[in-house]
């Protein structure tokens, strides 16, 4: 009889760098060509920016909303950014990593610090711009804001490009696509990490019903010790 494999629970994959470098581009691409990816809308207490609509890019809610969230524990971390807050909801990337699926959170670099201090189990990326002169240039071309926030920004953005080393991998944004099928990569990737996947690579090979007895003797003595067991533990249940 075939036995049942639990489906593999979601990691969380955070996307941080400063403002203007494109993360959520990036995570518009991965979500594209990744059925099995989605993305963690995070809660922000700023106004909405032309073209944003509520509950796709965030949940725009009122700083008394916030405050409240936060004194009932209901954020997974949140921080202050330019004057704003923003903040992860705990129970929806939870319920979704539930299901299988990986999530993608594109967050600032304080909110990546708070998550690693907090011990969160995630795959950190960095997404560098292709060059400093480019990220002013994305912020400057913002008309939403005005010249003391985008300057503002550009402070901000050059400290935290100095954190780039405290992360798992980065990623250049100098050419969206590439970027893209560099971060797909990273996902398929760290799916593979042992840490992750456990026993279940081997259990599966427990689900074929084939009816040839098992070789034992073609199974090697050394470095396979572990599938060895395995397989005899099998046989003899059989």
């Amino acid at each position: 009889m075939k036995s049942t494999v639990s489906q593999r629970r979601g990691m969380l994959v955070v996307i941080s760098g400063p403002s203007g470098v494109g993360k959520t581009s990036l995570c518009r691409e991965i979500l594209a060509v990744m059925p099995d990816v989605t993305q963690s809308v995070s809660c922000t207490t700023r106004a909405a920016r032309p073209g944003e609509r509520d509950g796709r890019e965030y949940h725009f809610i009122s700083r008394e909303t916030f405050d409240t969230s936060i004194a009932a524990g209901d954020f997974l971390e949140w921080a202050v950014v330019h004057e704003h807050l923003y903040g992860t909801l705990r129970q929806q990337v939870q319920a979704i990593m539930d299901t299988g699926k990986d999530v993608l959170l594109a967050i600032d670099v304080q909110g990546a610090a708070n998550l690693r201090a907090a011990h969160v189990d995630a795959v950190y990326v960095f997404l560098l711009p292709p060059s400093w002169d480019t990220l002013v240039a994305r912020l400057q071309n913002r008309g939403s804001e005005d010249r003391d926030v985008r300057v503002r920004r550009l402070e901000v953005a050059r400290e935290e490009l100095r954190h780039y080393t405290e992360y798992d991998y980065v990623v250049h944004n100098d050419d969206l696509a590439v970027a893209a099928h560099t971060l797909q990569a990273i996902i398929l990737a760290e799916r593979q990490r042992i840490a992750r996947v456990g026993m279940a690579p081997l259990d599966n090979l427990w689900q074929c019903d084939s009816a040839a007895p098992v070789a034992l003797d073609a199974i090697p003595d050394e470095g396979h010790r572990v599938v060895d067991a395995r397989l005899r533990a099998n046989h003899v249940a059989e």
